[in-house]
């Protein structure tokens, strides 16, 4: 199956051998996404929802870039540091989808760098072959 890669204008280097997105029959695949800035650094340290709030920018970056929307996002994969965390990072993601939810999960656990509070990764289904 033909698949076509997604990186965003300004992408950063990835912290490891993988890209922002994968588009492939229709679906994109957009990998676990934490708030880092263009240099690998954590912004918002200490703020869940400022985290959560650059973490879906990045992510709505690759869907728009992918040629979709963030209607199109139909499953979340999200990790958090603390649960503690866990109503200030549903706040800043329920507006990013305020119609109809997607599918999600939510798991907490360590992340890749200790100032990450939170990474997200998602599935969108933009209904052309890519």
């Amino acid at each position: 199956m033909p698949k076509t890669v997604v990186i965003p204008p300004g992408t950063g280097k990835p912290l490891a051998p993988y890209v922002p997105g994968t588009l492939a029959d229709g679906v994109l695949y957009v990998s676990g996404t934490l708030p880092l800035d263009a240099e690998a650094n954590v912004v918002h340290v200490g703020d869940a929802g400022a985290q959560t709030r650059h973490v879906l920018e990045t992510i709505k970056g690759v869907v728009e870039a992918a040629g979709g929307t963030m209607d199109d996002v139909t499953f979340n994969h999200i990790f958090l540091k603390d649960w503690a965390d866990y109503a200030a990072i549903n706040a800043v993601y329920a507006a990013y989808f305020p119609g109809e939810k997607p599918a999600r999960y939510c798991i907490q656990c360590g992340l890749v760098k200790p100032e990450a509070l939170v990474e997200i990764a998602s599935v969108a289904h933009l209904g052309k072959a890519g």
